[in-house]
């Protein structure tokens, strides 16, 4: 039973190291997945909504903590209990939103791996039985090293921790996983490849045959059938493939000029998802990059979920030489973790990417 323990311990302990880091380095992604849960329609608790910025970071520094203290062996009541209360919490939400298909990846390794609803509560349904399993063979979890090293480990731990999570606040992450990171083609994400498999979905044709109810299911087709025609109902039972880069628009007056823009040799993209929620205060040096652009040979546009009154009056205060298009507000806030961030795109190619705390980086040649 102790080596058992001694196992299921490290790999606990690792998994919530692992997961924890995951969303440390993203801690603003981790929180509009929070601000999700909180909406209404999900949880319903939009009170938290603001603060899911902290709770993220919270959440995401407790959860390293106790897989390091898991590991080491030390508080080891307080540790399982916390660690039980945590998958606890966590097999209920994604519970949740599997059997009511609310949200559709729970977040839990960032984005780095994705999971669907059902994976994602299997994942916690697995991990709540370990944890039990180390609750009642506690006794056998007994600390790896002398009390002086522990406790360093852990300061040590807990203010990486608090410095890595600030840095990426002020910057961006330092581990990119989305679609969007330096060194990828916008286009090419946007490609099915050939031979990908396709969604399947099945069709129940609802008709009344000779006063009776018939349902007759088929993938597609209409069916022959002798009788009045009453309804259909579609499932899909198989997922086609998804690209990684999908819903990418930039719209003006209901115009998609995507395709035509990713072509430009060189572009520079102010992003900005929402002008509510935006740091006003960089606009004035982000009007003096935007004109180095320009004078550059660059061409510059802004990208924003706002409406077109909000663009206009910040174009207009800022005196900004380009023009808004609109994108949606979740690929915006998937591009860059910073509003507003900058993006330098070559030929559909991201070559820059850049927090506004950073704009001196770029470089325009």
């Amino acid at each position: 039973m102790r080596y058992v323990i001694g196992i299921v311990r490290i790999f606990v302990g690792v998994l919530f190291v692992i997961s924890g880091f995951i969303k440390l380095n993203d801690p603003v992604g981790f929180s509009f997945k929070l601000e999700e849960y909180f909406s209404q329609g999900v949880l319903d608790l939009p009170v938290f909504m603001p603060y899911a910025l902290a709770i993220s970071i919270f959440v995401v520094i407790v959860e390293v903590l106790l897989g390091i203290m898991l590991i080491l062996g030390i508080k080891v009541k307080f540790t399982v209990w916390s660690l039980l209360g945590m998958i606890v919490f966590f097999t209920f939400l994604t519970f949740y939103s599997a059997y009511f298909n609310k949200v559709t990846d729970c977040g839990c390794f960032g984005d780095a791996i994705k999971l669907t609803p059902w994976e994602s509560f299997t994942k916690d349904v697995v991990l709540l039985l370990l944890i039990l399993l180390l609750f009642f063979g506690q006794k056998y979890i007994t600390p790896l090293f002398r009390p002086f090293l522990t406790k360093i480990i852990l300061i040590a731990s807990f203010l990486f921790s608090v410095g890595y999570v600030y840095y990426v606040l002020n910057h961006l992450p330092v581990i990119d996983f989305r679609p969007y990171e330096i060194g990828k083609n916008i286009e090419d994400g946007m490609n099915v490849p050939e031979g990908a498999p396709k969604a399947i979905f099945e069709y129940a044709w609802k008709f009344n045959v000779n006063g009776e109810e018939k349902i007759i299911v088929t993938n597609g087709d209409y069916p022959a059938v002798d009788g009045e025609f009453i309804g259909v109902e579609t499932e899909e039972i198989q997922k086609g493939y998804e690209p990684p880069v999908h819903d990418f628009t930039i719209e003006q007056e209901g115009e998609d000029y995507a395709k035509a823009l990713l072509q430009e040799p060189k572009l520079v993209a102010i992003i900005a998802y929402d002008l509510r929620k935006t740091n006003e205060s960089v606009f004035g040096e982000i009007k003096e990059v935007t004109d180095k652009a320009m004078q550059n040979g660059y061409k510059v546009i802004g990208m924003s979920a706002s409406g077109p009154d909000q663009t206009k009056a910040l174009t207009e205060q800022y005196k900004l030489n380009f023009d808004f298009y609109f994108t949606d507000e979740t690929t915006l806030k998937t591009i860059v973790r910073s509003n507003p961030g900058v993006m330098v795109l070559e030929k559909g190619t991201i070559v820059q990417k850049v927090h506004y705390n950073d704009l001196d980086d770029l470089k325009f040649e």
